[in-house]
């Protein structure tokens, strides 16, 4: 087994999601910029297609900004509507 973005992968392929990771996801709010105190899940996604192309912050911050531009670019946000603030 292998631990991609917070998700664990087995060896057949198959995708465990990890619930406290999609909670943490969804509740996770911006902490500088023009979107300072909002919810990632919030924040449009031309915003992280910016950050794509010239570089996502370090750490943790990138990485939960990354995952959201995969959700947005693919259309899960309804997803982890229901997860905020739980």
């Amino acid at each position: 087994m292998a631990t991609i973005c917070g998700r664990t992968v087995s060896a057949f392929g198959r995708l465990e999601i990890d619930k406290a990771h999609l909670i943490e996801l969804a509740n996770y709010r911006m902490p500088f910029g023009k979107y300072k105190g909002e919810f990632l899940l919030k924040i449009p996604e031309y915003y992280f297609a910016w950050f794509a192309q010239k570089g996502f912050p370090e750490g943790k911050l990138g990485r939960m900004m990354k995952e959201m531009h995969e959700i947005k670019i693919n259309g899960l946000e309804g997803l982890l509507k229901p997860l905020i603030n739980k």
